[in-house]
């Protein structure tokens, strides 16, 4: 039984899609192998979120996946900007070709008009922004295409600034944070109404970007740091930061990221889960915390599965004594109320 839609945000459904040829994202919609596709959303309820864009590196010369620290190299530019628009393309034409089942919306009001046909709502995102340009007329072409959140690095280092390395346990101060052309980008996202993700980036960079950016502080896929060490997750500092500019994080659901021993193993309970949402409420606040699964992009709990087992992470709420109201804002109020606020 679905007791509440989930905005969700972040999956790579549109690189899982990419690096299997399908250009039209069919399989979305007739069944495919991964976490997302329609009828595992509609089983577990999943109603909208951040569909990113990410372009992965040679896979002959990135770092082992189990190795303890992860150091990509730097993209080939040409390359990362010709897959950025190829994964948009994707999520364009999927849009087109079943309007009834998905669509891209550009603000709240349109997600929300979304979910009442039972449509699932799609924001474009942007992870990693290699194929931006450091003029950012790029930048202005995706936002006519309909994106309205991005994050300027992923866990590489780019024109825009530094991301941080995969380590564990580790803090998340790797190193130097946003460049000048990152700063300018931050400033250009503000004008246009273009949500920023704070999940990639060091702690410095998060810092760069709190100074340099007056909107709310957001990271769409994150957890917290005090509970598993991994640089990925966010320090109380920077939660503190976010819950004085009335922002959000997205819970993370890659087990890395929240188990305490941060072991790439997907069996762990649903209470570890649940601890890192306990301990972001207290830092953030009840309207400060959502859901940011990172499906198709990340190693899943074994109890959860895919998109199908959203179920039973609201189960865990409810078992841990979350109310009706408070799930119901992790499970969709929240983002809406951030991505309202910021992108309009």
């Amino acid at each position: 039984m679905i007791d509440f839609p989930v905005f969700d945000g972040h999956n790579d459904l549109l690189l899982n899609l990419w690096e299997s040829g399908d250009r039209s994202g069919e399989s979305f919609f007739s069944g495919r192998d991964g976490d997302l596709d329609l009828a595992k959303c509609r089983a577990g309820g999943f109603a909208g979120g951040f569909f990113a864009i990410w372009v992965p590196g040679d896979r002959a010369t990135d770092p082992d996946p189990m190795a303890q620290v992860r150091v990509f190299a730097p993209l080939d530019v040409v390359r990362a900007k010709r897959v950025t628009l190829e994964q948009c393309a994707i999520l364009i034409r999927m849009a087109r070709a079943r309007p009834e089942a998905l669509r891209i919306c550009t603000s709240a009001t349109q997600i929300e008009a979304a979910r009442a046909e039972g449509v699932i709502a799609a924001i474009l995102h942007i992870e990693g922004c290699e194929g931006i340009g450091p003029d950012l007329d790029e930048l202005h072409v995706y936002h006519a295409a309909g994106l309205r959140s991005l994050g300027p690095v992923w866990s590489r280092d780019n024109i825009f600034g530094h991301g941080v390395p995969f380590k564990f346990p580790a803090s998340p101060d790797t190193g130097p944070g946003l460049t000048e052309a990152g700063r300018r980008l931050m400033e250009t996202c503000d004008q246009l109404g273009i949500l920023v993700d704070a999940s990639h980036l060091n702690e410095a960079g998060f810092w760069d970007l709190a100074r340099h950016s007056t909107r709310p502080l957001v990271a769409t896929h994150s957890g917290a740091h005090a509970l598993t060490p991994a640089t990925r997750n966010l320090t109380d500092r920077q939660l503190d930061a976010i819950a004085e500019r009335g922002g959000l994080v997205g819970l993370n659901f890659g087990v890395q990221f929240v188990r305490p021993d941060g072991v790439k193993n997907p069996d762990m309970p649903a209470r570890d889960l649940i601890r890192h949402l306990d301990y972001l409420l207290a830092r953030l606040g009840e309207g400060g915390v959502a859901l940011g699964s990172d499906f198709d992009g990340a190693m899943m709990p074994r109890f959860l599965g895919t998109a199908e087992g959203l179920p039973f992470v609201i189960s865990a709420m409810r078992s841990a004594g979350y109310d009706e109201a408070l799930i119901a804002r992790i499970c969709w109020g929240n983002w809406l109320d951030v991505i309202g606020r910021v992108v309009g």
